[in-house]
C-alpha cells in the first residue's frame, strides 16, 4: 500500500514562506523543526546538512514541507528553466480554493508570481498558475463540483483519454 505523506518545497526564506501559505492559502503551521542529524545528511546528500523545516496543513490534512537549507546555503534555480511549464521535472501543488481570483489578489501581495490570472477551463471550473516567492509552482482551482464534495479523492474532469473523446479521462487537474 501507498500513501501520499507530503509534498517538499525548498525555500530561501522559510518565514516569508509560512506568511505566504498560512495567510495566502489558510494552511495551518503545526511543527517547526531544526534538523542537522547526521541522518539528516545522508537523506539529503549533504555533509554536515543543516535544514529548517516547517510542516503545514490543509483542511484535507495533506502537509506541505517547507525547507530551508543553512548548510549548504540555498541556491536559487536558473530563473529562465524555472519559468518553463513543459520543461521535464517541472512540477506543481493544486490548492482547491472558494475563490480563485481572492486567493490569486492575497497571494500576488505575499509575494507570489501570477502566470496567469485564473481563467475559466470548464463551466464550473476556474484555474491559475502561479509561483510562491521562491519559484515553487502552484495551481489555483476553483471548482464548483468540488465545493459540493471538498474532499472528494479522485476526480474526472473529463480530460481526454487515449480516444480523445473527452469522457474517458483518468482525470488529474487542469
Amino acid at each position: 500500500m501507498t500513501i501520499l505523506n507530503h509534498t517538499g518545497f525548498a525555500v530561501q526564506d522559510l518565514d516569508r514562506s509560512v506568511r505566504f501559505y498560512t495567510e495566502g492559502l489558510g494552511l495551518e503551521r503545526y511543527n517547526l523543526v531544526h534538523s542537522n542529524r547526521p541522518a539528516i545528511s545522508s537523506v539529503v546528500g549533504y555533509d554536515d546538512a543543516y535544514l529548517l523545516i516547517a510542516l503545514l496543513a490543509g483542511a484535507d490534512g495533506h502537509t506541505l514541507e517547507l525547507i530551508q537549507y543553512v548548510n549548504p546555503p540555498g541556491e536559487p534555480s536558473d530563473p529562465d528553466s524555472q519559468s518553463r511549464r513543459a520543461r521535464f521535472g517541472a512540477a506543481h501543488l493544486c490548492f482547491l480554493v472558494s475563490d480563485a481570483a481572492a486567493a490569486h489578489k492575497r497571494l500576488i501581495d505575499l509575494g507570489g508570481r501570477a502566470l496567469n490570472p485564473p481563467v475559466e477551463v470548464y463551466e464550473v471550473l476556474r484555474a491559475c498558475y502561479m509561483q510562491d516567492p521562491d519559484g515553487n509552482w502552484i495551481e489555483l482551482i476553483e471548482d464548483e463540483l468540488s465545493k459540493r464534495r471538498p474532499f472528494t479523492i479522485r476526480q474526472n474532469l473529463g480530460v481526454p483519454g487515449p480516444g480523445g473523446d473527452g469522457e474517458s479521462g483518468q482525470g488529474g487537474d487542469a
